[in-house]
């Protein structure tokens, strides 16, 4: 059997991408493939974080759409870039070789680097939370300006894992304001996964930065996954909000200059956004540089009426 036909062998056996396949192949016992492939595959780390608009559901479907990952993206040379990086999913799914992870979420990205670099105190704090109404009201409501990393941490999961749904939003001051949520029991600190999510980050460069920084640093044949906020469908709808600042029409725009000129350098570029009559014009604009627009369906999970859930169709730009 070929190296080719061996991936090819762990990545239907274990239904995993291409490029995390090839990974494991290379980190993988030969003489016992299939056995110590699923072995390396289950110690795989997943998102830490609950966040509305993950992508975890969409990537199966997005590998029978030939849609992800890029076919001809190298993760041994090339490196990956997610700008907008929320739960991680993208990233815990492909596990590259060499990656950089930015938001302009200051305690997400606090947090991140806390498991990244002191996992251990970490854990210790998390068991420490309670779990009861008036508890989360009180740790709603410590500034967050006054904690330390380790604190900013041990809040941001202890919030997102009691508040309702697991819906991370903030008001305009930047304070969360999610209420209470209605599980008894939730699983506050998951320390199995969390050491699983140190070790992947060790060599993974997380900053708290805006997405256009990652002009600085892409380069031919690096693929950029965006995840930007999403574009309203129409007047009335409402999103959630991860920064207080938003983002506009003005900053879609800006972003799909972005992702042409980073496909103008030979950059993999892969853009998920609502299927808004605005994203569906921008990026048609620049069809004509080999971008493709393909619109998939995604599962609403979070709505405070039942008949709010359901299916929606969103977009994928592509530039592969």
């Amino acid at each position: 059997m070929t190296i080719k036909q061996s991936i090819r062998e762990i990545q239907e056996t274990f239904d995993i991408n291409a490029i995390y396949a090839r990974r494991v192949f290379s980190l993988a016992d030969k003489t016992k493939l299939i056995e110590d492939s699923g072995r390396i595959i289950g110690e795989k780390p997943k998102p830490f974080v609950k966040w509305v608009g993950g992508k975890r559901q969409l990537l199966k479907q997005f590998r029978l759409m030939n849609l992800y990952p890029p076919e001809k993206f190298d993760s041994t040379k090339g490196r990956y870039f997610e700008p907008f990086v929320g739960g991680g999913a993208v990233f815990f799914d492909l596990l590259p070789e060499k990656a950089f992870l930015s938001d302009l979420n200051l305690e997400l990205v606090t947090t991140y680097n806390v498991i990244k670099d002191d996992v251990e105190k970490l854990i210790k704090l998390l068991k420490k939370h309670d779990h009861n109404k008036e508890y989360f009201l009180n740790v709603r409501a410590k500034k967050v300006e006054k904690l330390s990393p380790l604190q900013v941490a041990s809040r941001f999961i202890y919030l997102n894992r009691a508040c309702f749904n697991g819906m991370y939003r903030v008001n305009s001051k930047g304070e969360f304001n999610v209420p209470f949520g209605d599980n008894k029991k939730p699983l506050i600190c998951d320390e199995v996964n969390l050491r699983k999510i140190s070790k992947a980050l060790k060599n993974v460069e997380i900053k708290h930065q805006d997405y256009k920084q990652v002009l600085k640093k892409a380069r031919k044949g690096d693929f950029i996954y965006f995840d930007p906020p999403y574009h309203p469908v129409s007047k009335t709808s409402t999103f959630t909000s991860y920064t207080a600042n938003g983002f506009s029409e003005k900053d879609q725009i800006e972003l799909r200059d972005v992702f042409l000129e980073l496909s103008n350098r030979g950059c993999f570029v892969m853009l998920s956004n609502s299927n808004a009559p605005l994203i569906i014009e921008i990026y048609s604009e620049i069809k004509k540089d080999g971008i493709r627009i393909s619109k998939v369906e995604a599962g609403r999970a979070i709505n405070s009426k039942g008949s709010g859930r359901g299916k929606v169709i969103e977009v994928l730009v592509t530039n592969y």
